[in-house]
């Protein structure tokens, strides 16, 4: 099976706060992302939109687009205007050769507002996830249509966070709305990460392998604290510097086939992570569970 590796930019700087972010250029954030090991980078709020400007960035690098997030706005928003939005981010994608855009839905979330407790999260009748659904459904299909799919990232703080709420998700949606599995999200969200996997295995086109510090997770006051709080506090590290178990993990998704891309996505403070350093660690945990689940790390 093939597996190769990335990282999100998010551990160099945060897009959401601006507090945790290392004053390093794209041009370092690129190099110390090879030094650790990677061949993948998804994008970030310093990366140029456009392929005539990036490509020479990430060739000298040895880089590819391995993914990147959209801010989607589809649950309370018309397709049209979605479609609209992507737009430019789309082909640049495209462009880039990349395997997928992620899609965070951010209507009604809270993950961005720092003083909005995690308790105040939006809530969706199984009537308002069936219809979100089908509209994700057509959207995705859309997407792939114009050759760059997109695959679908549950998030802590918004519309779709819990186990519970992905099921009905998966449910009330076609195979054409593909699945982002982050383990750390779901983990946070107080779902059963190796469930999850069984279920909706056949969904999974992306994963992001985010490590949770149990102990931070567990000392939340949810109805006090917010998403950012928490992640302030160092609720999200890499692959071998957390609680979750990687080994059963990338082992679950072996038995079932998965084969693409493994991307290190760990929003922390860099002053007491160190990014490149903490890529390191994530790179070394991830080849040596790959040679135990039987994985090829390709460029």
């Amino acid at each position: 099976m093939k597996a190769k590796l990335g990282i999100a930019p998010i551990a160099w700087w945060n897009d959401d706060l601006a507090e945790l972010s290392d004053d390093v250029s794209l041009d370092e954030c690129l190099r110390q992302t090879r030094e650790a090991g990677f061949t993948g980078s998804e994008t970030g709020r310093r990366f140029p939109m456009d392929m005539n400007e990036l490509g020479p960035i990430l060739k000298r690098h040895g880089i590819s687009v391995c993914g990147g997030w959209f801010s989607g706005l589809l649950l309370d928003g018309d397709i049209e205007q979605e479609k609209d939005r992507i737009r430019a981010q789309l082909d640049f994608f495209v462009a880039a050769g990349a395997p997928c855009i992620v899609y965070g839905e951010t209507a009604r979330s809270i993950q961005g507002i720092r003083s909005a407790p995690l308790a105040t999260k939006p809530k969706l009748s199984e009537e308002e996830i069936r219809i979100y659904g089908h509209k994700m459904t057509a959207f995705a299909e859309w997407c792939a249509e114009q050759g760059m799919p997109i695959s679908y990232h549950h998030h802590m703080a918004a519309a779709i966070e819990t186990e519970a709420e992905l099921d009905l998700l998966m449910k009330h949606s076609g195979r054409g709305l593909p699945l982002l599995f982050d383990a750390g999200h779901m983990a946070f969200a107080g779902g059963d990460v190796m469930r999850v996997i069984d279920k909706h295995h056949a969904r999974i086109s992306h994963v992001h392998t985010k490590d949770v510090r149990g102990a931070v997770i567990d000392s939340i006051d949810r109805a006090k604290e917010s998403f950012l709080d928490a992640v302030v506090k160092g609720a999200f590290t890499v692959p071998g510097d957390g609680s979750l178990d990687f080994e059963s993990i990338i082992g679950k998704l072996a038995s079932y086939g998965y084969q693409g891309w493994f991307v290190v996505e760990a929003e922390q403070d860099p002053k007491k992570n160190p990014p490149l350093a903490m890529a390191k660690k994530g790179h070394a945990e991830l080849l040596r569970i790959m040679a135990l689940t039987g994985y090829e790390v390709g460029p």
